[in-house]
């Protein structure tokens, strides 16, 4: 199903507009910074994206669904897998959705997706160090039972700020979410309760803080925003060109002038481009190569991006994610 999304979505593209796919920036000079493949065909699923705070060139990532808790590591260099982590200490995943790192090299994985009928009452964020030591190994995580205020939630995207700590996360809906805070230190004894403070203006897939918790990438399937962070009162600044297809990761390069942009399927790419405004995570406006000032709201494209065949590829997607939702087995 995977596979025809991404030969149906690509046929729709060239056929009805003769667009590209989003333009992506020279690649860089260094590791991490570049676009890659990913090479293991452990990786049929790849559903978020962190660079790593301890290895150069390293992103982390996760199948949605597995046979286990695994996290991967992998080398963007060369796209292969240099380590697999099981973790231990939690419970059988559900729907792996998201990857963040924290301060203090701490690896946060969201087991938040909720597509089968929005059902569950809570759902779960493991945390586990970052492995000095790029191997196969296993490592004990901690187990966070989440819930939220207003009721079950569909999310894919979480996210740590690198300076507070805090986690978050922005649920999924088609006609936009929100962003919601969790408490200012999760707890293992208890349920941590997230709640609503902003919307978010997108269906989003993940998201993704800037190195300096200055600056928040939110991606969907056709297009992203970049906010000011703002303390958490979270400011719009520009629009964000993604490549077109089962769009499920972001992340900032380990420096921050790089948005990573990954997606599902086996041998799945990873679009680099240019970060907003330059590196860092500084304010400013949207500069970079790989933005562009899209007008609209939701999750539509952009002027330069995705034109007048737009419409039609949404709906052959949202054909395809039909009976994707159909066919998914109910756990």
């Amino acid at each position: 199903m995977r596979a025809l999304l991404g030969v149906v979505g690509a046929c729709a593209l060239l056929v009805l507009t003769g667009a590209a796919p989003a333009a992506v920036a020279a690649d860089g000079d260094g590791k991490g910074d570049q676009d890659f493949t990913i090479e293991d065909s452990r990786i049929t699923e790849s559903s978020g994206l962190a660079a790593s705070h301890q290895h150069p060139g390293i992103y982390w990532t996760h199948n949605d669904q597995d046979t286990g808790s695994y996290l991967y590591a992998v080398d963007s260099g060369t796209g292969k897998t240099v380590a697999r982590i099981t973790l231990a200490g939690v419970g059988q995943q559900r729907d792996v959705e998201a990857i963040s790192i924290g301060p203090d090299n701490q690896i946060y994985v969201g087991d938040i997706g909720d597509n089968d009928g929005v059902s569950w009452p809570y759902v779960w964020i493991y945390q586990l160090p970052e492995p000095k030591e790029l191997k196969d190994q296993t490592i004990r995580a901690k187990q966070y039972v989440v819930k939220y205020t207003d009721g079950s939630r569909d999310a894919e995207s979480m996210i740590v700020h690198p300076k507070t700590g805090r986690v978050y996360i922005i649920d999924k809906q088609e006609d936009g979410g929100h962003l919601y805070e969790g408490p200012a230190k999760l707890s293992t004894s208890g349920t941590n309760v997230f709640r609503p403070v902003k919307p978010v203006d997108l269906w989003a897939t993940d998201a993704a803080f800037s190195p300096d918790g200055r600056r928040l990438a939110v991606r969907g399937y056709f297009g992203g925003i970049w906010y000011d962070w703002n303390g958490g009162d979270l400011k719009k600044e520009g629009r964000l060109s993604v490549p077109l297809g089962q769009g499920e990761s972001v992340s900032y390069s380990a420096d921050g002038t790089k948005l990573m942009l990954g997606s599902e399927g086996e041998g799945s790419e990873v679009v680099a481009q240019d970060a907003p405004g330059g590196g860092g995570g500084s304010s400013g406006s949207a500069s970079g190569g790989g933005s562009s000032a899209q007008g609209g709201g939701g999750d539509g494209g952009g002027n330069g991006t995705v034109k007048v065949g737009a419409l039609a590829v949404a709906a052959v997607v949202a054909v395809v994610f039909g009976f994707r939702r159909l066919l998914r087995p109910r756990r």
